[in-house]
C-alpha cells in the first residue's frame, strides 16, 4: 500500500507538471506598417519572459487578407484579421487588437461633403486588395459604378503626389484613430495653416453596418485631424471595423483562457512602452456578435474560469479512495484465482501434527472418518513432491511416520468410543 500511495502521488506530481507544460500556439500576423507584427511580438516576448503557460510563434504575412487565408486553411492556431477580411467563419474572438476607421479625405478647397457628392471621379485607396469588401459595400449602397466612381491602387507614399497630380480626387484609407496614425495622415494630405484637407462622411453608415455586420456606424469626433480650424469641423459619420486576435474553435477553453489573461497582462506590463496596446479591448460577449468571442476568453471576462482544484478537486480526493478500493479487489482476486500451492513436508508435518489433539477429542465415529480422509490428502499431496536428497528422504519417513501414528490413535480412539456404546438389550 505504502508503495501504491507513492506511485499514486508521482503519477499525480507528473500530471501536474504536464498540465502545465507551456503549449506554443503560431499566430499569422502581418500589416501594411508592421505595427500589428510589432505589438503582437512584444507580447510574445512578454509571455516567454513571464514563464507563461502559452507562449505564442509568429508567422509572418503580407497583411490581414494573407493572415485570414492562413487561419481559414488551419495553418496557424490564431490570426491577427481585421473583421471584413477572409472567411472567418471558423474565427472566435480572444481580443480586440484596435478599431479601424474609414476616412475618405480630400484636398484643401474640395466642396464634395458626402459619398453621393462623388461623380465621374477616381478614389485612391491604400490597401487596395484588403479593402475590397469596403470597395464593394460602398459602390452597392450609392451606386457608384453608375455615377461614373472608379478606384485605383494607392501605396502610402504615392498618395501626396496624386493627389497634388489630381490622378485622384481623394483617398480612401482604413486605419486606427491614434495619434501616430493621425500624424503619418497629416504628412500624407497637401495642407497650410489656413485651410487643410476635407473629410467625407458615409452618411449611409448606420444602413450599411445593419446589412454587413462586419462594420458600424461611427462618428469621428470634431478637430480629430486638426484642432485649429477644425478637422473635420463637427462630428463626421463613417464607417468602423475591427482588428481581431481570433483562435480556432477546436481550441480548448483553458488553453485560450490562459492566453487571454496572459495577453491582459503583458498588455498592463507594457503599455508604458507601446502606447498601441492601449487600444486592446474586450471583443462583444453577446451570443450574436459578429465574431463570437470563445467560450475560454468569455469565461475569463466574465470570472468564470475555474481553477486547477476546482476542475480537478473531486478526482484528486477520490483517487487514493478509488485506488485503495481497487487494491483490496485485486489482492482478493489473485489470492482466489492463483493455482493452489503444494505445501512443503514441513507444512505437512505441522498439518499431521495438528491432527493429534482432534482424534483424541472426537466423539463421533464421522469425525475421526474425516481425519482419516484429511491425512489421505496430505500423502497424496506429497508423493506428488520430487526426492532428490538425503534430507528429503528424511522428510518422507517423517511424514509416513506421523501419518502412521496417527492410524494408531485413530484405531485407539474407535475402539474407545465402540467400548462407550450401549451393549444389546437384554444382554
Amino acid at each position: 500500500m505504502a508503495g501504491l500511495v507513492l506511485m499514486l502521488g508521482g503519477a499525480s506530481l507528473l500530471a501536474y507538471r504536464w498540465y502545465l507544460r507551456p503549449t506554443t500556439l503560431t499566430v499569422a500576423v502581418g500589416s501594411l506598417d508592421g505595427e500589428a507584427n510589432k505589438l503582437i511580438s512584444a507580447i510574445a516576448g512578454k509571455l516567454t519572459e513571464s514563464k507563461a503557460t502559452v507562449r505564442l510563434r509568429l508567422v509572418q504575412t503580407t497583411g490581414p487578407l494573407e493572415s485570414a487565408a492562413a487561419f481559414a486553411s488551419g495553418k496557424v492556431d490564431l490570426a491577427v484579421v481585421r473583421g471584413d477580411v477572409g472567411d472567418l467563419s471558423q474565427a472566435q474572438a480572444v481580443i480586440v487588437l484596435a478599431h479601424a476607421v474609414a476616412l475618405i479625405i480630400a484636398p484643401p478647397g474640395t466642396s464634395i461633403s458626402d459619398v453621393t457628392e462623388l461623380k465621374r471621379s477616381t478614389l485612391g485607396v491604400i490597401g487596395f486588395e484588403a479593402n475590397q469588401k469596403l470597395i464593394k459595400v460602398l459602390s452597392d449602397e450609392y451606386d457608384l459604378p453608375r455615377a461614373g466612381v472608379t478606384f485605383k491602387p494607392l501605396l502610402p507614399s504615392d498618395a501626396r503626389r496624386a493627389l497634388e497630380a489630381k490622378e485622384v480626387r481623394a483617398i480612401l484609407v482604413v486605419m486606427p484613430l491614434t495619434e501616430k496614425y493621425l500624424s503619418l495622415l497629416r504628412g500624407v494630405l497637401p495642407q497650410t495653416s489656413r485651410t487643410g484637407p476635407v473629410m467625407i462622411a458615409i452618411e449611409s453608415a448606420g444602413a450599411i453596418a445593419e446589412k454587413e455586420r462586419a462594420y458600424e456606424s461611427f462618428d469621428v469626433p470634431k478637430g480629430t485631424l486638426r484642432g485649429s480650424p477644425p478637422i473635420p469641423p463637427d462630428d463626421l459619420t463613417t464607417l468602423r471595423t475591427s482588428f481581431y486576435l481570433v483562435a480556432q474553435k477546436k481550441l480548448g477553453n483553458d488553453l485560450i483562457g490562459d492566453l487571454t489573461q496572459s495577453i491582459m497582462t503583458a498588455r498592463h506590463n507594457l503599455l508604458a512602452e507601446l502606447p498601441g496596446l492601449a487600444q486592446i479591448a474586450t471583443p462583444d460577449t453577446d451570443a450574436d456578435a459578429y465574431i463570437p468571442v470563445h467560450p475560454g476568453a468569455a469565461a475569463f471576462y466574465e470570472g468564470t474560469r475555474e481553477s486547477f482544484l476546482d476542475q480537478w478537486g473531486n478526482a484528486i480526493f477520490l483517487a487514493p479512495m478509488i485506488a485503495g478500493g481497487l487494491a483490496s479487489v485485486l489482492a482478493a482476486a489473485w489470492k482466489f484465482l492463483r493455482p493452489v500451492e503444494t505445501p512443503s513436508r514441513q507444512e505437512a508435518l505441522d498439518m499431521l501434527y495438528a491432527l493429534g489433539p482432534r482424534i483424541r477429542a472426537a466423539e463421533q465415529m464421522p469425525e475421526l472418518d474425516e481425519i482419516e480422509r484429511e491425512i489421505d490428502q496430505v500423502l497424496r499431496t506429497q508423493r506428488k513432491q520430487p526426492v532428490g536428497d538425503d534430507q528429503a528422504e528424511r522428510a518422507v519417513t517423517a511424514v509416513n511416520v506421523a501419518a502412521h501414528r496417527l492410524e494408531n490413535l485413530i484405531h485407539d480412539r474407535r475402539a474407545h468410543l465402540a467400548s462407550q456404546q450401549p451393549g444389546p438389550a437384554g444382554s
